[in-house]
């Protein structure tokens, strides 16, 4: 287990800010008060890490925007924390919320240091409080996991960030496998504590390499940090109030079931730049059947949930899962201020025991009640298919735009006719008469926009016309 190599303190900072701009914050560590073996132990340890504590901090820039660090030296007594490393942390913490700054931390510590026992343990809810004030502040804070991080660094600072990325092969788990091993007379399950599966159980957001670390911090600031471009991509003019369909909506219907239609990858590919897609609810679940990123559409930075009609099959329906990614989404924009933006395209919500058990119902109601008390500017989009509760988790934003053919059904047509006429033929009949479509949502004041559809459009096409009127709506 393990990565290839053990990049210091230093050489991350070095890697990741601009060249020059490093300043320390960290003021000399006073160890006069410890006793004698101690004292010891730290000047050693200070001789061979080369820094006076398991912990640097300070602020600089990347790409010319300031940020500030906290970074560990795994180096100096295993990266552990003690009230000296954990005071340094909030301090770094809390001068970087009164700056106004993103904070920038990587994380490599066997947790606490046993040394200095409980006085050392409870810090890191004072590490804790400090990044909730930051975080209150609506500043980012963005994460790198190193091998290894265990014990009360991963379970404080550790996994509070908004963005949280691993560097491939990390040993990262609460408890370490030595420890484990010790206390239970058996080995740790393998596989478990390492950083792809945790990215691939939703629990962080990648596996990234440090040398891309630079990359990715200058994408994620480039939403969270810059401002808005002017935009790029020609407006077309929404479809005209009183506008009335020249064709029957089951030709919507069966157009927006067609695998060729643009859905929400699209948009990010045709309309958007410095996409930074996040994995996961963070909490230990991830579905993909839904998407999640920080973007620039079309210059304007938010934060994108749109349901992937490509991933979503008999097999791997929209579950809970999905929704409770949604609402990360939401809670993100939120903290940090940003937009949000919402995709539905969607056949329809899980329907097993495993969704009931799961809460579908639930969390389509806490998404819509997420959604209707968000305080940033939200606007949600019927790009496609718009299939019972599931899209209408991600319906309710402030502005509603819908492309001309998107509609909207509490049951797909099929199961609606087999409510009203017992069996299935009657969907089109049914889907006129519930009048699901985007011309007939914007008459009834459901939906405040419809983007016109051309005969010719291609995916491509049809993406930027959507993501123009999306960036228009934000600006």
């Amino acid at each position: 287990m393990g990565t290839s190599r053990r990049w210091t303190a230093r050489e991350l900072i070095d890697l990741v800010l601009d060249d020059g701009s490093y300043t320390s914050w960290d003021e000399p560590v006073d160890i006069s008060h410890h006793p004698e073996a101690y004292r010891a132990e730290l000047a050693a340890a200070a001789a061979r890490a080369g820094t006076d504590e398991s912990v640097l901090t300070g602020r600089g820039t990347v790409s010319g925007r300031p940020v500030a660090f906290v970074v560990n030296e795994f180096g100096f007594l295993a990266g552990s924390i003690g009230t000296a490393a954990a005071a340094r942390i909030a301090s770094a913490v809390r001068r970087a919320t009164a700056e106004g700054l993103p904070v920038l931390a990587s994380t490599s510590s066997g947790g606490t240091r046993m040394q200095e026992g409980t006085k050392a343990f409870v810090q890191m809810v004072e590490i804790s409080r400090a990044l909730v004030e930051h975080r209150a502040a609506g500043l980012p804070y963005l994460v790198h996991l190193r091998h290894p991080t265990t014990g009360g660094v991963y379970a404080s600072w550790g996994s509070l960030g908004h963005v949280t990325v691993a560097e491939p092969g990390a040993l990262v788990g609460f408890l370490g496998p030595k420890v484990y091993e010790a206390l239970n007379g058996e080995p740790f399950p393998s596989g478990v504590q390492v950083a792809e599966n945790l990215a691939a159980k939703g629990v962080i957001d990648a596996v990234v390499p440090a040398e891309e670390l630079p990359a990715l911090v200058d994408a994620a600031l480039g939403v969270l940090v810059d401002p808005p471009t002017a935009p790029t991509i020609e407006r077309r003019p929404p479809v005209p109030a009183g506008t009335r369909a020249d064709h029957p909506v089951w030709d919507d219907i069966e157009r927006t079931r067609d695998a060729r239609r643009a859905g929400v990858r699209d948009l990010l590919k045709h309309g958007a730049s410095g996409t930074l897609r996040l994995r996961g609810t963070d909490e230990g679940e991830r579905d993909d059947s839904v998407l999640i990123a920080l973007t620039r559409l079309d210059g304007r930075p938010c934060v994108l949930v749109g349901q992937d009609r490509t991933r979503q099959s008999a097999d791997t329906p929209m579950g809970p899962g999905a929704l409770r990614e949604a609402r990360r989404a939401m809670h993100l924009a939120e903290s940090l201020g940003l937009p949000l933006v919402t995709v539905i395209d969607t056949p329809g919500a899980e329907l097993s025991q495993r969704a009931e058990e799961g809460a579908i119902a639930g969390e389509i109601a806490r998404c819509i009640a997420t959604l209707v008390a968000m305080s940033v500017p939200t606007v949600s989009v019927i790009l496609g298919q718009g299939c019972g509760g599931g899209a209408l988790a991600l319906l309710p934003a402030r502005t509603v735009v819908a492309a001309e053919r998107g509609w909207l059904s509490p049951l797909p047509p099929e199961g609606a006719s087999v409510i009203v006429h017992g069996e299935p033929s009657q969907a089109a009949r049914m889907a006129a008469e519930q009048e699901v479509g985007a011309l007939s949502m914007l008459a009834g004041g459901h939906v405040h926009v419809v983007v016109p559809e051309l005969e010719d459009d291609d995916p491509a096409a049809l993406a930027r016309a959507v993501v123009a009127e999306i960036a228009h709506q934000l600006a």
